[in-house]
C-alpha cells in the first residue's frame, strides 16, 4: 500500500496493490499490519455500506462523543469525498479536503477523529464502503451546513443543481453555530 498525503497531515489517501490479470483483480483493502507499517494506527468497530443516486450530498457529520476515524471506498460510480477539520486546537482547524473516489480509482481515504466527513454522488449512483474506528452514536452526532461559506467547499455539482439532503442534513448548522471539539 501507498501512503499519499494531503494539505491536510492527518488526511491521508490510501492507494491499495493491485494485482490483476485477464480472470480479473485482487486487492487488499484493509490489513493491520499494512497500515501500522505506513503509521496509521486504528480498530475498527463498524463496517457501512450506503448506496445513493446521483446528486444526493449526506454530510457533513460528526460525532461529539463517541468520534468516528473512518477509511472510506468507493466500489461502484463517483464521490467527491470531504473531510473538515473540526478541532480548535490543530493547526488545520477550519480547512477541508476534497477528493474524488470512484470504482475507476481504487483509492482509500483515511480521515480521523475529529473530523466531519461528507460526500456527494456525481456518478448515477454509488455504492460507498467504510469502516468506522466508533460506533454510530445518533444522540452526539452533529451536522455542518454542506454549503457554508466560512468553509467555501467547491462541491463539483453536476449540471450546477443544488443537491438533495436528508430532512437532517437539510437542518444542519452554519460553522459559527457548530459545536466543536477542543
Amino acid at each position: 500500500m501507498k501512503l499519499i498525503d494531503t494539505h491536510i497531515p492527518d488526511v491521508k489517501i490510501i492507494e491499495p496493490n493491485i494485482f490483476g490479470d485477464t480472470r480479473g483483480f485482487f486487492m487488499e483493502t484493509w490489513s493491520v499490519q499494512a497500515f501500522e507499517s505506513l503509521g496509521l494506527h486504528a480498530t475498527f468497530v463498524q463496517d457501512n455500506h450506503s448506496r445513493s443516486r446521483q446528486g444526493i450530498l449526506r454530510g457533513l457529520h460528526y460525532q461529539l462523543q463517541h468520534p468516528q476515524g473512518k477509511l472510506v471506498r468507493v466500489t461502484h460510480g463517483k464521490v467527491f469525498d470531504v473531510a473538515v477539520d473540526v478541532r480548535r486546537s490543530s493547526a488545520s482547524f477550519g480547512q477541508w479536503v476534497g477528493v474524488e473516489l470512484s470504482e475507476d480509482n481504487p483509492q482509500m481515504l483515511w480521515i480521523p477523529p475529529g473530523f466531519a466527513h461528507g460526500f456527494y454522488v456525481m456518478s448515477e449512483s454509488v455504492d460507498f464502503l467504510y469502516k468506522c474506528t466508533d460506533v454510530y452514536a445518533p444522540e452526539h452526532e452533529r451536522s455542518l451546513q454542506w454549503d457554508d461559506p466560512t468553509l467555501a467547499i467547491k462541491w463539483p455539482l453536476v449540471n450546477g443543481e443544488t443537491p438533495l439532503l436528508s430532512a437532517k442534513d437539510a437542518q444542519a448548522v452554519s460553522w459559527q453555530e457548530a459545536e466543536m471539539f477542543e
